[in-house]
C-alpha cells in the first residue's frame, strides 16, 4: 500500500499547501508556522536520478546525464524565448541563494502546451501503475473503510491529473517541464521556486540510493518513504514561502494571491475524504516538520535532516520525537498457506500513525468518522505496526489483520476505545465480549479486536472460522 502521491505538483496541492501565503510571518529562527494507501509511482520529482556522496555510498558523477540516459520527450516542445529564459535563471538564482545549496549541473528546461503537459504526467503515472494494483488497493482500502468498493481509481486519477497541472520536475530524466504559453506568471514563478529546490535536492543528496527511496524499496516500507516525502516536500514548500516573501514581486504576490481566492477544483474536491487530507500531507505536515527544523537551526538544521532522515509519520506529525522515537519492528506470519487454497497476500506493510488517525476520522462511511480530535488522540501513542491483506481470487473474500504496539497500555486502551466507536458506527452492531476480545458480526463478515497490555490485534474478516484462523495464527 503505497501513499496517495500524485507524480508530480499539482498547482493546487502547492496553492492548498501554501495558500495562506500572504499572511504568513516572515520565516526567522524566533516564529513557526502553523500548520498510506495506494499503489502510485513514487513522485517523479522525488525519485533521485544520480547519486550524491553521502556517508556509506559512492561519489556522485557531477556531470548531467548523457543524451543516452535522458530520453527524448514524446511531445513537441518550444524553445524558451529571451525573456522566459531571463525569468526562469532568476528564479533559479534566487532559489539558490536562499536554500543556500548548489546545483552541479543545468537542468533542460522544456516546454509543453497544457494539454500535452497533462498528457505527459497522466501518460507517466498511469505507466507505472497497473490496472492489477488499482485493483487491488481498492481491496485494501475498502476492506480498511477508506473506500467504498469497486471504487474506480482509473477515471479519478485521470480527471485528477487532467485538472490543474503547472509544471513539475523529473527526475528520472533530470529535465523540468513548464507551461508553454503567455501565462507563466506569478502561480507558475511559485511552482517553479518549488520545483527547482526539487533539483537541488536531487543534485546535493542521494535520494534514490542513499536514502532508499524508490518505487521498488518504498512498496514494502511505505512508512518510511512517507517520512522521507514530507521531508523532501517540507523542505520545498518552506522554501518557496520564503521565496514568496523575499523575492516575489508585488505583481507576483497579486497574482498568487487572485488565483488561489478563484481557484477551483472540482475534481479534487469530490476526492474521497481521506485522498483529500493524504495528498496535502507532504507539503503541509512536512512543512510544519520542516519549519520546526528551521527554527532549531535553519537550513543548515534542514539539511542535516538527510543524514538521518525520518522514519514514519510519527516523526512528521511530533517532531518532538524525531530521530530518537523510531518504530518498534513487528511481524506478521505468512498467513496464505494457513488460510488454505486460493488466499494470497495483496500487501504487507505499516499502517503508522498517519493512516490509523484517517481510518479512525476519514472513514467512506461518514457515520462511521469519528471527531478529529478523538482520532488524533487514539492514533498518538503509535509504536509499531504491520498488517496484512489477503484476497481469495475464487471466492472473492478479502481478509485483514494488523498487529499494532503502542508505547504504554494506557495508549492501547485509547485506541481499543476509538476502535470500538468507531466499529460500532461502520458494522452496525454491538460487538460481544469474550475475555479481551471485542467481535462484530454482521451479514458481510466478522471483525475482532483483541487489546491485551500494551498490543492490540484488529481483524476483519469474511466469516467467524477465517477469523478464528488468523487469530490463532498470529497470537503468541
Amino acid at each position: 500500500m503505497h501513499r496517495g502521491y500524485i507524480a508530480l505538483i499539482l498547482l493546487i496541492l502547492s496553492s492548498l499547501a501554501c495558500g495562506l501565503i500572504s499572511t504568513v510571518t516572515p520565516v526567522s529562527s524566533e516564529t513557526s508556522l502553523p500548520t498510506k494507501a495506494i499503489s502510485s509511482p513514487i513522485p517523479a520529482e522525488t525519485s533521485s536520478a544520480e547519486p550524491t556522496h553521502t556517508q556509506g555510498s559512492a561519489p556522485k558523477s557531477t556531470s548531467a546525464p548523457t543524451q543516452e540516459e535522458q530520453p527524448k520527450t514524446p511531445y513537441p516542445t518550444s524553445v524558451l524565448d529571451a525573456q522566459l529564459t531571463r525569468q526562469i535563471n532568476k528564479i533559479q538564482a534566487q532559489v539558490i541563494e536562499e536554500r543556500g545549496l548548489q546545483p552541479e549541473y543545468p537542468v533542460p528546461v522544456i516546454l509543453l502546451s497544457p494539454a500535452d503537459l497533462r498528457q505527459n504526467v497522466t501518460n507517466d503515472f498511469l505507466a507505472d501503475y497497473t490496472d492489477e494494483e488499482m485493483a487491488d488497493d481498492v481491496l485494501e482500502l475498502s476492506i480498511i473503510g477508506l473506500l467504498e468498493p469497486g471504487y474506480d481509481f482509473k477515471a479519478f486519477y485521470t480527471d485528477l491529473l487532467s485538472e490543474q497541472v503547472a509544471g513539475y520536475y523529473d527526475n528520472d530524466t533530470a529535465e523540468m517541464f513548464v507551461v508553454q504559453g503567455e501565462n507563466f506568471e506569478g502561480p507558475e514563478n511559485l511552482t517553479y521556486a518549488h520545483e527547482y529546490t526539487h533539483v537541488l535536492q536531487d543534485q546535493n543528496y542521494d535520494i534514490k540510493n542513499g536514502l532508499n527511496y524508490s518505487d521498488e524499496s518504498c512498496e514494502v516500507d511505505t512508512e518510511r518513504c512517507a517520512g522521507i516525502q514530507a521531508l523532501i516536500e517540507g523542505d520545498a514548500s518552506l522554501s518557496e514561502i520564503v521565496w514568496f516573501q523575499n523575492y516575489a514581486t508585488q505583481e507576483d504576490q497579486q497574482q498568487i494571491i487572485e488565483y488561489y481566492n478563484s481557484m477551483k477544483s472540482p475534481v479534487y474536491d469530490r476526492a474521497p475524504a481521506f485522498l483529500k487530507d493524504d495528498f496535502v500531507f507532504p507539503y503541509s505536515q512536512g512543512q510544519a516538520f520542516v519549519q520546526v527544523l528551521y527554527d532549531q537551526g535553519g537550513w543548515t538544521a534542514v539539511d542535516a535532516a538527510y543524514q538521518n532522515p525520518p522514519v514514519s509519520t510519527e516523526q512528521i506529525l511530533h517532531p518532538e520525537l524525531y530521530p530518537t522515537d523510531t518504530p518498534i519492528p513487528v511481524d506478521l506470519p505468512d498467513l496464505t498457506s494457513t488460510l488454505g487454497e486460493g488466499w494470497r497476500e495483496v500487501s504487507r506493510n505499516q499502517m503508522g500513525e498517519w493512516y490509523t488517525y484517517l481510518i479512525l476520522a476519514r472513514a467512506a462511511d461518514e457515520k462511521a468518522r469519528l471527531e478529529d480530535a478523538i482520532a488524533e488522540d487514539a492514533a498518538a501513542g503509535w509504536g509499531g505496526d504491520e498488517y496484512l491483506v489477503l484476497h481469495n481470487d475464487s471466492t472473492g473474500s478479502t481478509a485483514f489483520v494488523m498487529k499494532t504496539i503502542w508505547d504504554s497500555t494506557r495508549e492501547a486502551q485509547q485506541f481499543a476505545a476509538a476502535l470500538q466507536q468507531y466499529a460500532d458506527a461502520r458494522f452496525g452492531v454491538s460487538p460481544t465480549q469474550q475475555g479481551d476480545t471485542l467481535t462484530w458480526s454482521y451479514p458481510d463478515g466478522v471483525s475482532s479486536l483483541d487489546q491485551d497490555g500494551d498490543t492490540t490485534i484488529w481483524i476483519i474478516a469474511p466469516d467467524a472460522t477465517t477469523a478464528q484462523t488468523i487469530d490463532s495464527s498470529i497470537q503468541p
